[in-house]
């Protein structure tokens, strides 16, 4: 798929901020893309409003406006969500990717409502029994970056399901990073074969017996940012632990610096010397650089923003539907586990 041809559904209602994020986000990408199209879904009149305050910058030939007249709040619970918010912005927002009149749909919004809403509307692809959320994660190498999932979607998953997630997951860095053989590595307390738990080590044997995985081996937590994996695999509980572990040392890193400049007039000079290198070193591990995550093994693209995001995180959660969208990612996911199904005799090749 071209960029010519992508459409992307925005639920503009959701997240923290809503439409003051969403629509100066959704404007940001549509002037760098000149042939992308988006669906604002929202309230009109809110949305509306918002464009005028944005009137020199909006191209409205490629934006279109969907009128919802509900919306899904940060704490309401998933199944409250489903049952109840049909014409919320979220749920619109997800039915047109099921109906194809989207490529991909973004959402700042519920974590838990959004991720049951996209598995009841979208179903999981065959073959795969739970989709898992998977992002981008920064590394000790320069211009080099990791995927990690499941950061949250299935609190406990069993060996099977790990499996699964590392056969998505590849496929996903392999198509993004152009990365013919992704090296896998499965999360663990300790890199030696006798670690873990009984589902870790029957991930890890399912995995190594698979040759459609490039599998490395168990990483403990301290390598993850070495750069030496590019996708490690992991169940939700302890994937979702480690990204906001990550969030929380980022900001304490970013805070102590600035504490330690601030000193005194002594550490404030150097600190002005060194200005250029602190900006650098906030950009590699700005959180918002690399939001947008993936709800993966769904039969469509739907894509997770945070959602405190500002407008540049929202943004770059819009750039990721993109990048997924360009490269068809559940079709090649489908296509590769329809491949290890068949090699498995688990499905008959004629039907």
């Amino acid at each position: 798929m071209t960029l010519s041809d992508i459409t992307i559904a925005v639920d503009s209602m959701g997240g923290d901020h809503g439409p003051s994020v969403t629509i100066p986000a959704a404007l940001r990408v549509l002037a760098k893309h000149n042939t992308l199209r988006l669906i604002l879904v929202g309230d009109s009149e809110v949305l509306e409003q918002e464009l005028r305050a944005h009137q020199s910058t909006v191209d409205r030939s490629r934006l279109t406006i969907h009128h919802t007249s509900q919306r899904v709040e940060m704490d309401e619970s998933p199944a409250s969500a489903l049952r109840g918010k049909k014409d919320s912005s979220m749920r619109v927002a997800i039915n047109l990717v099921k109906d194809s009149t989207a490529d991909a749909c973004v959402s700042a919004g519920n974590t838990g409502a959004l991720m049951a809403t996209a598995r009841f509307v979208l179903k999981t692809l065959p073959g795969i029994d739970r989709p898992a959320i998977i992002s981008v994660f920064p590394t000790i190498i320069a211009g080099k970056s990791m995927h990690m999932l499941d950061l949250g979607a299935n609190v406990d998953s069993s060996g099977e399901h790990l499996f699964q997630f590392a056969v998505m997951g590849s496929v996903l860095v392999s198509a993004l990073e152009n990365i013919p053989e992704p090296k896998v590595y499965v999360l663990n307390i300790g890199a030696e074969d006798i670690k873990g738990n009984d589902q870790v080590k029957q991930a890890a044997q399912l995995i190594s017996q698979s040759n459609a995985i490039n599998y490395a081996g168990y990483i403990e937590g301290d390598d993850i940012y070495k750069g030496e994996a590019d996708l490690i695999v992991c169940d939700g509980f302890v994937g979702n632990v480690a990204l906001k572990t990550t969030e929380g040392v980022a900001i304490l890193f970013i805070k102590l610096l600035k504490r330690a400049f601030y000193q005194n007039i002594y550490t404030k000079l150097v600190g002005l010397l060194a200005k250029p290198i602190m900006k650098m070193l906030v950009k590699w591990i700005d959180p918002d650089r690399y939001n947008g995550a993936s709800l993966i093994g769904l039969q469509g693209i739907v894509i997770k923003s945070h959602g405190g995001a500002n407008i540049a995180a929202f943004a770059n959660a819009i750039e990721q539907a993109i990048a997924q969208a360009e490269k068809n990612i559940p079709q090649l996911i489908s296509a590769k586990v329809e491949h290890l199904l068949k090699a498995s005799s688990k499905i008959n090749p004629e039907e």
